[in-house]
């Protein structure tokens, strides 16, 4: 199966100026994605990107960047679809054709290769459209959240049984974590596209790895899980 990673990285970010090419560690932020897609199974990786700057840096971490993206694939409004399918029918247009494409955020820098070649793996075993990455919910169980009609808190129809129930007796929730999205080529290309298709399957990680960088506080906890060595 051939299969196109793609990691977009466009230069307009808000809540973190710059934080594409912002250094984490010993490298920019986009380097830790880049290192991983590097020495995974994939066919081949490109970076999309509207900032020329940005492309610079991508191209000196070993990425590709055979085009640069359309500014109104760039907007803060622009949905991620559209720029996978843009880089797909891009590539295709040049020669190059694909059975899957995986995007890889660089904002979840944790990833390992072994996350990238797991899903790739489970993709090929299970015949599913698609892998998603998720991480466990944990304390910030569904269950446990509440409505606001004003100030006063209202339990939603999938509330906990009772009170402050232990979180080991409620079944456990998974949220995307944003480190991996793998769909068929056709399930992406088709019409409005899916990035799940029809039958998705989960690619479970670890808290520590799933950090999703979208604001300055959660820039520094990654420095910090870096600084303490709890990921590489």
């Amino acid at each position: 199966m051939r299969v196109l990673g793609v990691i977009p990285a466009r230069g307009g970010s808000k809540g973190v100026p710059r934080k594409n090419i912002r250094k984490l560690g010993d490298r920019p932020l986009i380097g830790h994605t880049i290192a991983a897609a590097l020495a995974s199974r994939l066919a081949r990786t490109v970076l999309t990107t509207d900032d020329e700057e940005i492309a610079a840096v991508g191209r000196s971490l070993g990425a590709e960047v055979p085009f640069m993206r359309p500014a109104e694939l760039a907007s803060d409004s622009a949905r991620a679809i559209p720029v996978i399918q843009h880089a797909l029918a891009t590539l295709e247009a040049a020669g190059d054709h694909f059975d899957a494409v995986m995007m890889l955020q660089p904002t979840t820098p944790f990833r390992r290769t072994e996350d990238i070649d797991g899903a790739l793996a489970l993709l090929e075993k299970t015949g599913a459209d698609s892998v998603i990455s998720v991480v466990d919910t944990g304390g910030h169980h569904p269950a446990r959240m509440k409505f606001l009609d004003g100030d006063r808190l209202i339990d939603p129809p999938y509330c906990e049984a009772y009170e402050n129930q232990p979180r080991q007796e409620l079944t456990p929730m998974y949220l995307r974590n944003g480190a991996i999205y793998l769909t068929r080529r056709d399930v992406i290309m088709a019409g409005a596209g899916s990035f799940k298709g029809r039958d998705c399957r989960a690619w479970i990680m670890p808290a520590s790895r799933s950090v999703n960088i979208d604001n300055e506080l959660e820039f520094r906890q990654a420095e910090w899980l870096l600084a303490e060595g709890l990921v590489k």
